[in-house]
């Protein structure tokens, strides 16, 4: 077997895709060897140098490692958008089963999920292994590509779905990627929103996130320029591809079936408040200590408490509902929130409410007649100045709660690729999915 794992080929501006540079790969081995998977790596979403979603690629083939490597360096030279300053490729080709990668090498893709890494790191993970590698202008894309190399190791490959790897769910969903013809690249996407919705509504929730059924949005299909038509994601290779052949569209030129870690969760680590550090995401614990606040913009702040230590959280507007959901918590609750921290601030990709403060204080009302008492003054409690009757101080009153205990995450319009959606389940609480 050999590895050979591809990142930092597209552009936020230009477009392209590495995931379409992996399809092509995919093709031309194919030609001369069998290919066993394409790997589809989300790293750390908090990274600066990154595109959206921050995916690297992996192709598992049983070619010799001089054939991939040279039919790679040519197709990356051939299609990576290298004009974009922030663009920098990387190639890494590693002989031998993905399972058996060195330890470093699997330390190295944990790590890049959840951590940050120079391209330093990667040079030397690369030498040490004895790998084949090749960087472009400043060749950052060697992180990725290494990472790549040693996600099937490190998550546990497919014996390990549902098991667990130094703390990362060992969790492998699917998704299946059609691309446009080269020619209509650029030019406004042409999908049948009712075959999107009919095919979704009839794989949910094998295949999730294909739709947003709140606001009528199409997940599943980009706004970037590129090339992918549509990606249909869910926990069934043969759901994802049945739901893409069913979307009618423009003509699509190639499918690939992408063995992924989206929708896992992978990126988030268990920590105290005191430990939350910017550029990482974080499962953490505390109580509401304020009543959350709209601010201009229409993104909700709320602080979250545990003894001493604080932590600003926040849910921005283009997370939509959820807000409401934030907007509904009181101080004295306890959740548990997720997500990452950036500038000192937890942006919330989903929270669980684990205890509801169901009472207020409130001015008592006179048990005689009913009605609400007066202020006596300051210290002196209340009373009723009809009935004479007295009451030491405020009363505690049960109040409803527009929350359960459970689970609560943004939409699927809004949802970070490797953010775990609630339908998944494995939760340790009630879920409240959105669709």
């Amino acid at each position: 077997m050999t590895v050979l794992g591809v990142d930092d080929t597209d552009s936020r501006e230009r477009g392209m895709c590495t995931t379409y540079l992996a399809a092509e790969l995919a093709d031309r081995l194919r030609e001369r060897a069998s290919v066993e998977r394409l790997l589809l790596v989300r790293l750390n979403p908090a990274v600066e140098h990154k595109t959206r979603g921050n995916a690297a690629l992996a192709v598992h083939t049983d070619a010799d490692p001089e054939t991939a490597f040279e039919i790679a360096r040519e197709e990356i030279a051939r299609v990576a958008e290298t004009d974009d300053p922030r663009t920098n490729p990387g190639l890494v080709v590693a002989p031998g089963d993905p399972e058996e990668v060195p330890e470093t090498v699997a330390d190295f893709a944990r790590r890049a999920v959840r951590d940050h890494l120079a391209v330093e790191d990667a040079e030397r993970a690369i030498e040490t292994a004895g790998y084949r590698s090749a960087g472009w202008k400043m060749g950052r894309g060697r992180i990725g590509a290494l990472a790549a190399v040693g996600a099937w190791s490190a998550f546990g490959g497919q014996s390990a779905v549902g098991g667990d790897s130094d703390g990362i769910a060992a969790d492998w969903t699917y998704e299946c990627i059609s691309y446009r013809d080269p020619e209509r690249v650029g030019t406004p996407r042409e999908v049948d929103a009712e075959s999107v919705f009919d095919a979704a509504n009839a794989a949910y929730p094998a295949a999730w996130d294909t739709v947003d059924r709140e606001t009528g949005e199409l997940v599943c299909v980009p706004h970037t320029p590129g090339p992918i038509l549509h990606g249909i994601r869910g926990d069934d290779p043969e759901t994802v591809r049945e739901v893409a052949e069913t979307i009618e569209s423009e003509p699509v030129t190639r499918r690939a079936l992408f063995v992924t870690n989206q929708g896992t969760d992978a990126h988030l680590r268990d920590a105290d408040l005191a430990d939350a550090e910017d550029g990482r995401a974080y499962r953490v614990e505390g109580t509401v200590a304020e009543t959350p606040e709209t601010r201009r913009g229409g993104h909700v702040f709320f602080s979250l408490r545990d003894g001493e230590e604080t932590l600003r959280c926040a849910a921005f507007e283009p997370t939509k509902r959820f807000r409401d959901r934030v907007r509904n918590l009181r101080p004295g609750d306890r959740i548990t929130a997720c997500g990452e921290v950036s500038e000192g601030t937890l942006k919330l990709e989903k929270f669980a409410v684990r205890e509801l403060d169901r009472t207020e204080l409130v001015t008592p009302d006179c048990p005689d007649c009913g009605r609400s008492m007066k202020s006596a003054g300051a210290g002196q409690g209340y009373r009723c100045r009809d009935c004479k009757t007295t009451a030491d101080g405020k009363v505690e009153r049960e109040v409803d709660r527009a929350l359960e205990l459970g689970w609560y995450e943004v939409p699927p319009e809004a949802r970070r690729h490797v953010a775990k959606p609630l339908v998944r389940g494995g939760f340790d609480a009630p879920t409240h999915p959105e669709k």
